[in-house]
Order: structure tokens, then C-alpha cells, then sequence
């Protein structure tokens, strides 16, 4: 296996699916000759040129739409978001046309696109740039919902994102990009809707997507310090989601901890503690717990920021509440 980081991995997984297929391309601004704003798509526009890789205006649903026809004309689109907060620009034409095509066309059209790019919070980008989405997007009946967290996942995920039919919002975690970890050189997928063990353990699960895997295996490793074994299950995506691993991994562990970038209130922990209550209810020995991001508009200043995003220190607590250790 090769070391590389998440950002690579996601360009290699555009490139190999480029040249796999030539009904694929990307659109989106500064796609093209600037590589990206996050340079995902370096190289891509000098091996594949301007017809495939195509920079667009400043116009979000204008591009998307344009996406969403060609989706539905055979083509296979990636539309990259600058930023998820600035997809909601384009919502309309993700909710109300990709996400429903198959459905209102009687099968007629599909829509095999790909949206991707950077979603919930950075360093100190203000309110309006730090937002994670990902739970409004699997409401939706009609879209899938992928948060890869490491390089590998990144890479496995994006690849079947591009070769799936239906729409894909592919959100990558903004601070995961410099990154780096083990990659297979040889080609591989990792199909949609398959959870992940990132780390076994006995005594409690952690359920976590995206971001907080990272800050979940730091939790689990303080943990296993005191002879506390947590399991972090990483979900990869949400929609659709891997109950029976999550079930699975509960019914292990009799305890649940949630962790997630976004906001409390209807959030993608309440689903997993509706499926948890729902299936499994007699196997817990205490109430799950979620931690979650503060229930306000994320804060410019730095030390509010930090408060307001969830880290180990806050994974450690939840866990040792269910553990009746806190």
C-alpha cells in the first residue's frame, strides 16, 4: 500500500474513473486551470481537457442544473462544490430534480451525478462556511449520503459515488484533506452503505462519521488507558445506513456513544438512536448519548470556535456517562 493523503486519494479516484469511463467529467469553479480550490482536481484538466474538466462561473445552480440534464442524457457528472454552505445555492436542483427524476419520470430518466466537496467547519471561516450538512441531504428520498473520513474510504467511496445511477452528495470533511494513510495501489471500490470498524472494542461503541472518527479514535485510545475498550464504528454514509453494523456492534457492547460534526436537533444520531431504541432496546445497560456540535451559528473567535466543535475530551465524558463512570 501506498501512504498518500485524502486529498490525493480523491484525485486518484477521478482520474482512474475518468479515464475508466469518458461519459464522465467535472464542472465546477476553479475545477479547471487553478487545480481546485483545494486541489483535488490537479492534472486533471491537462490529461483530460477543457470538454471534461470544465470551470464554471460563479453560479452554483446554474452549473448544477446544467449537471442534472447531462445526468440525465447518459452522461455522468461530478459537480464539485467550492463548499458545501455554498450548495445551497443549488439545493433546488439537488432536492427538487436529481433527488426525484427516477422517481417522477416513472424510471424513465435516471440521474447518475456526483456532488462533492467540502463540508462542515475549518478554522475560524465564520458562521456562514462552517456548516455540516449532511443530515438535511438524507432526508431526501432519492439521494445518497457518503462522508468518508480516511484516504482509503475517500478514495474506495468516491469510485462507487461515480459508477452508482442515482444522485450522490459526497461530502468530504473540509479538515481531512492533508491527511494521510494507507491506500491500495491496486484497483478497488468500497460499496455504499457499508459501515466500518475503525477500532474494536467490548465496554462501549462509538458511532461517528466524517470528522469525528478522528477525534473518536483519539477518545478510544485515552480510553483504553483506563481499561475502558471502546468501538468506533465509522458509518462512511449515511444514507443509505448500515443498521445491522450498528445494531451489530450495540448488541456487543450494551452502551452507545454518537458523534457527530453537526448540529443537535434532528440530527443524524437522532435516526441511529431511533434505530437503536427501535431494534434493540432490552440490550442496553444505559441511554445512548450523542455528542454533537454547539446548537448555534459556529463563532469566529477562536477559543468560542473551539468550544463549539466536538473533540475527544467531549467523546470521554459521553463514554464514560454510559459506563456509569462520570
Amino acid at each position: 500500500m501506498a501512504t498518500i493523503t485524502y486529498r490525493d486519494a480523491l484525485n486518484q479516484a477521478l482520474r482512474e474513473e475518468m479515464r475508466r469511463d469518458d461519459k464522465v467529467f467535472l464542472m465546477g469553479e476553479e475545477v479547471g486551470e487553478y487545480h481546485g480550490a483545494y486541489k483535488v482536481s490537479r492534472g486533471l484538466l491537462e490529461e483530460f481537457g477543457a470538454k471534461r474538466v470544465i470551470d464554471t462561473p460563479i453560479a452554483e445552480l446554474g452549473f448544477t442544473g446544467i449537471g442534472v440534464g447531462a445526468a440525465m442524457v447518459g452522461l455522468r457528472p461530478i459537480i464539485e462544490m467550492m463548499t458545501f454552505n455554498f450548495a445551497l445555492l443549488a439545493i433546488d436542483q439537488i432536492v427538487n430534480s436529481a433527488a426525484k427524476m427516477r422517481y417522477m419520470s416513472g424510471g424513465q430518466f435516471g440521474c447518475p451525478i456526483v456532488f462533492r466537496g467540502p463540508g462542515g467547519s475549518a478554522l475560524q471561516l465564520g458562521a456562514q462556511h462552517s456548516q455540516a450538512f449532511e443530515s438535511w441531504y438524507a432526508h431526501i428520498p432519492g439521494l445518497k449520503v457518503v462522508t468518508p473520513a480516511t484516504p482509503a474510504d475517500a478514495k474506495g467511496l468516491l469510485k462507487s459515488a461515480i459508477r452508482d445511477d442515482d444522485p450522490v452528495v459526497f461530502i468530504e470533511g473540509e479538515m481531512l484533506y492533508n491527511t494521510k494513510g494507507e491506500v491500495p495501489e491496486d484497483e478497488y471500490t468500497i460499496p455504499l452503505g457499508k459501515a466500518d470498524i475503525k477500532r474494536d472494542g467490548k465496554d462501549v461503541t462509538i458511532v461517528c462519521h466524517s470528522k469525528t472518527v478522528t477525534q473518536a479514535l483519539k477518545a478510544a485510545e485515552q480510553l483504553a488507558t483506563e481499561n475502558i475498550a471502546a468501538e468506533v464504528l465509522d458509518l462512511r454514509t449515511i444514507r443509505p445506513l448500515d443498521t445491522d453494523a450498528i445494531l451489530k456492534s450495540v448488541a456487543k457492547t450494551n452502551r452507545c456513544v454518537v458523534a457527530e460534526e453537526g448540529w443537535e436537533f434532528a440530527g443524524i444520531g437522532a435516526q441511529v438512536v431511533d434505530v437503536i431504541q427501535r431494534e434493540i432496546f432490552d440490550a442496553l445497560d444505559a441511554p445512548v448519548l450523542r455528542v454533537t456540535g454547539a446548537d448555534v451559528p459556529m463563532p469566529y473567535n477562536k477559543l468560542l470556535e473551539k468550544a463549539a466543535k466536538v473533540d475527544a475530551a467531549k467523546i470521554i465524558v459521553a463514554a464514560k456517562r454510559v459506563l456509569y463512570l462520570a
